[in-house]
């Protein structure tokens, strides 16, 4: 896979996980800072770090699921890997501009 190839699956990854909202909250779920890292290897297999907003997110299930459907629709991308951290902790300061402005935290 040529570095550009890579790049351009990698941006289509962040294009389709900004579609993925959480249910009781509305703002993309990579705006929202939930998206820690996407790492797409030379096969075409790609993982991705998420967290959630709280341990418990009752969306939890929906939301990786989503993610996964989108994400495996990419031409390129073989298997998807997604995997629930809670290093470091997720907080509001994690957001971009946009969410917290959104969210009436700006």
């Amino acid at each position: 896979m040529t570095p550009e190839e890579r790049l351009k699956i990698e941006e289509r990854a962040v294009t389709l996980l900004k579609t993925v909202y959480d249910p009781e909250i509305p703002v993309d779920i990579y705006n929202l800072g939930l998206i820690y890292k996407i790492d797409l290897d030379d096969e075409g297999n790609l993982t991705v770090d998420m967290t959630l907003t709280a341990p418990n997110c009752p969306a939890a299930d929906f939301l990786v699921e989503d993610s996964r459907i989108k994400l495996e629709s990419i031409e390129g991308v073989k298997s998807v890997t997604i995997n629930i951290v809670f290093e470091p902790e997720w907080n509001k300061d994690m957001m971009s501009e946009e969410a917290k402005l959104d969210l009436g935290f700006l």
